[in-house]
């Protein structure tokens, strides 16, 4: 509980913090930086409940423009959720095929670029090869620690952005929570879509195969480290 509320603690102040020239949207805050961490450290569950509690704080001390985001900002759980369970070698293929399935059955999709999620279909073929290759070859891809940090992060945060593409698109939040048109969604899906999020994830990657060796080797000084 200890290190549950000391994590919290950290990803409230991050996701208070203010990105100059956003006000909404997983740039606004920073907490993607340790959503994956969360879930890393602490466990899937416990990483998720210390994720929640935190976005849903850090949320109401900052608030965005609309209390929409309290919904798309559930993808920071997911994220963290995702990333501890990816991390101890569990599979989550189905979140991202039926995620997928929904997209691809939403009449408003076959308006949008195909390029406008590259990066969502980059981790599914990942996971993919990860479980297709590694179940023939009888070979594990994640003995390597940073491998396996960074393959923990980037499905992670891969996964909070499918769920916010999944509330915006097949659940037609950009419409009903906007009021944008199928047009101006096309257009964001064209230009500014493929290019702000992966550049999110590869922040956080990066940061997350940097700091969690570190976390580790505290959490082993104080007899605290668990898998």
């Amino acid at each position: 509980m200890s290190m549950m509320t000391m994590f919290a603690a950290i990803t409230v102040v991050l996701d208070s913090a203010v990105t100059p020239g956003f006000s909404a949207g997983v740039w606004y805050g920073w907490a993607f930086l340790l959503s994956p961490i969360n879930g890393i450290i602490l466990g899937p569950l416990d990483g998720f409940i210390t994720t929640l509690a935190s976005v849903m704080i850090g949320h109401t001390v900052m608030f965005r423009e609309s209390f929409y985001e309290y919904i798309f900002t559930l993808g920071a759980p997911i994220a963290a959720l995702t990333s501890g369970l990816v991390y101890r070698k569990r599979n989550v293929i189905p979140y991202f095929t039926l995620l997928l399935g929904a997209y691809f059955l939403s009449p408003v999709s076959r308006d949008l670029p195909i390029w406008g999620m590259w990066d969502v279909y980059v981790a599914f073929l990942v996971l993919l090869l990860w479980t297709v290759v590694g179940a023939v070859s009888n070979t594990d891809w994640l003995n390597d620690q940073s491998m396996r940090l960074a393959l923990a992060a980037f499905i992670g945060l891969e996964a909070d952005i499918l769920f916010r593409i999944f509330i915006l698109v097949p659940c037609k939040g950009y419409n009903i929570f906007y009021g944008l048109t199928t047009e101006t969604l096309a257009a964001i899906w064209a230009v500014p879509a493929p290019l702000v999020t992966p550049i999110k994830v590869v922040v956080s990657v990066f940061f997350t195969t940097l700091l969690v060796p570190r976390i580790n080797q505290v959490l082993i000084g104080f007899n605290l480290k668990h898998d």
